[in-house]
């Protein structure tokens, strides 16, 4: 099968240019893609190992060792005398739903049952050593292997101790992953480990967008003649990433480009050292891609745009972004460090536009019209400002917004707090996460289970002792190998926590308009919102107020939307809570068809008042008792306040069979101070 040239790819010069720095200077880290849905973001990864240069590895060896330096502690080894071969570089997909096993590498079932030895089969990551890792919907990737990426991308080794077996490899590898934000936010260690990120979306240019189709049907008409009238750009592309390879030693990092990286990143506020470290390696490799030995202002503000954006967030409700205004100025102030002329590049950046691939020169960096898709999205978290930026979530409190013509008010909401840990009862069987109790593929072992036709990791103990009584029946003599056959094979049961389907329904009427109230109301719920992501959960979000409950956002990955739709939620009019709970009733319904083993949370948010609808209190009593017959685990939060209380919401919390807390209860801290006070008394 063929692959679309990386040099036909229109627009993404951001894209591009990540791409290419992180190729030219692997240390850099890698790069994270993010953008919406149909930006060849994928086209463009799986073309980038096609312009790569052909590395020399040791013939027969399966973890790509260097034959000018290979692993003295490789499995395969040792490399005395290696005999070098030359191969293209590898592209390894991971894929979302792989196995521990398959990323790692386990123990050769086949070699133990047929030989009884003890042989480690190689996994994705030593596939990927000296090469390309990509990952595609990056965000949605298990917590387990996420946890074995950031343990490779921290040592540059994998280590396996498992069912016997003890190995380590290299596993140094340029992480590239892609992600479309709608579907969830990244863990931010994940984030954190990608050196360079980029924004992308689809051109708006009439022109443009027609030139994307013209290239795209072209390839799928006649792959092959498409590929050969790009193949002496692609020829020309590789040539020129080998060469700023071999000048990349050679460029001068000087203390006075290394004082100013380090007032742009301290000017940034960024987390740690490692958006120095990562922004001095590809402005390093920007000036060895531009033909330079000495790195300028230029190479510094490129850098800064593509390792800095995700390294500003405060709380997982950020986008990510970066103030090019602020760039421009701090770097203005800094007198550009002395370019000495290069050494078998071009004189300066203008003349290196000439690979044939459109956006592969300097356009990116010095264009600003390009440059400002990454600038978008910058948070405020300023007192009493509720931001319209699209991308904006505040944790402002004080200032209401009131639409006169629908008697319809916007509050802000308050600061968001850590909520106590709820659960659903029982044990599961869902995708693992971090809320409820389940058996996952990873955790606590509790158990073991014949082999059959599932998959798991091996649990030798009782694969031994279900093999244990056939021995002599298998003829086995006292100083034979223990004889093993495939009924014997035992898995592990495993228990540790899964995420869920959290289901928040909120009252947004008009009884839940006073300004203190609904910004107490909208608190609770980004701050429920807050754990979900932190959880892995997904989530959902029901409003009602007038005459209807609203699937404001069907279950998703992405809480930062949810956050959005929550800052932007008005207040005002009846309350239909009946309409709110059939409408999470038929949401319930759908997600259990398409996801029947992740369980849901229902969390009900409200002051338990009914005013839509005839004898409007008892048939939402009606419906709660109805939902309680569901088994659906569920939480009430009350939210009445004043002296007048009614007590509608705990009444409705028992025909619902729910959890009951008041607002001011959601808090981990409030359970932590009634404890005290308990111990006190």
């Amino acid at each position: 099968m063929r692959t679309f040239p990386f040099s036909a790819v229109v627009g993404s010069d951001d894209m591009a240019l990540a791409l290419i720095l992180t190729t030219v200077s692997p240390e850099v880290g890698g790069v994270l893609v993010r953008g919406e849905k149909g930006t060849a973001k994928t086209t463009m990864v799986r073309a980038l190992a096609d312009v790569m240069p052909s590395i020399g590895v040791v013939e027969g060896c399966r973890f790509s060792c260097d034959p000018l330096d290979p692993d003295p502690r490789c499995p395969d080894g040792p490399h005395d005398h290696p005999v070098s071969r030359i191969r293209p570089t590898r592209l390894v997909e991971l894929p979302v739903g792989a196995t521990e096993d398959r990323v790692i590498g386990s123990l050769d079932l086949r070699q133990a049952l047929g030989v009884g030895a003890v042989t480690y089969e190689p996994g994705l990551l030593a596939a990927a050593h000296r090469g390309i890792l990509y990952v595609d919907e990056v965000n949605l990737l298990h917590d387990h292997l996420v946890d074995l990426l950031l343990d490779a991308a921290a040592m540059g080794r994998s280590t396996v101790e498992r069912e016997g077996v003890s190995v380590a490899h290299a596993a140094r590898l340029i992480l590239i992953g892609t992600m479309n934000p709608e579907e969830g936010e990244l863990r931010p260690q994940l984030l954190d480990r990608f050196g360079l990120t980029v924004q992308i979306a689809a051109p708006r240019d009439p022109e443009q967008r027609a030139e994307v189709i013209r290239r795209r049907l072209a390839f799928d008409r006649d792959p092959a003649s498409f590929v050969a009238a790009y193949a002496a750009q692609e020829e020309t592309l590789r040539v020129k990433i080998a060469d700023a390879r071999s000048r990349l030693p050679s460029v001068n990092l000087g203390d006075r480009q290394l004082a100013i990286i380090a007032t742009v990143c301290g000017a940034f506020e960024v987390d740690g050292m490692r958006a120095d470290i990562v922004t001095a390696r590809a402005a390093a490799a920007h000036a060895a891609w531009q033909g330079r030995l000495d790195i300028t202002k230029s190479d510094i503000r490129a850098a800064a745009r593509l390792a800095l954006p995700h390294r500003r967030r405060r709380n997982p409700f950020d986008a990510p972004g970066l103030d090019e205004n602020l760039l421009d100025q701090l770097l203005d102030e800094e007198p550009d460090p002395d370019p000495t002329p290069p050494e078998g590049g071009p004189s300066n950046g203008s003349s290196n536009n000439d690979s044939g691939h459109q956006g592969m020169g300097p356009e990116p960096v010095e264009g600003r019209a390009n440059s400002r898709s990454t600038s978008s999205g910058h948070m405020s978290t300023s007192s009493g400002h509720t931001s319209t930026d699209p991308g904006h979530t505040s944790t402002s409190s004080g200032h209401t917004s009131t639409d006169p013509g629908h008697n319809e008010r916007i509050a802000a909401a308050g600061d968001t707090y850590r909520t106590r840990l709820f659960t659903a009862p029982g044990v599961g069987a869902g995708d693992a996460g971090r809320r409820s109790r389940a058996l996952t593929s990873t955790g606590r072992t509790v158990g073991a289970t014949p082999a059959g036709s599932s998959n798991g990791r091996l649990h030798l103990t009782e694969t031994i002792r279900a093999a244990a009584p056939h021995q002599a029946a298998r003829g086995r003599a006292p100083a034979d190998r223990l004889r093993l056959a495939v009924p014997d094979l035992r898995l592990a049961v495993t228990e540790g926590r899964e995420s869920n389907l959290v289901l928040l329904v909120v009252d947004a009427s008009g009884s839940m308009g006073a300004r203190r109230r609904m910004a107490a109301v909208k608190a609770a719920a980004l701050s429920l919102l807050l754990d979900a992501y932190q959880r892995r959960d997904k989530v959902g979000l029901i409003i009602f107020r007038g005459a209807e409950g609203t699937l404001a956002l069907p279950p998703t990955s992405s809480v930062d939307i949810a956050a959005r739709r929550l800052e932007e939620l008005p207040s005002g009019g009846r309350t239909p809570l009946a309409e709110g709970l059939l409408c999470a009733a038929e949401t319930l319904r759908l997600e259990r068809v398409r996801d029947p083993h992740r369980r849901p949370l229902l969390v009900l948010v409200t002051d338990g008042r009914a005013t839509h609808g005839p004898d409007a209190v008892a048939r939402s009593l009606l419906i709660a008792g109805q939902l309680r017959g569901t088994g659906v685990a569920s939480l009430v939060i009350d939210c009445e306040s004043g002296r007048l209380a009614l007590g509608l919401a705990h009444t409705l919390s028992v025909h619902l069979g729910a959890q009951y807390l008041t607002v001011d209860e959601v808090a981990a801290d409030q359970l932590i101070r009634a404890v005290r006070q308990r111990r006190a008394a």
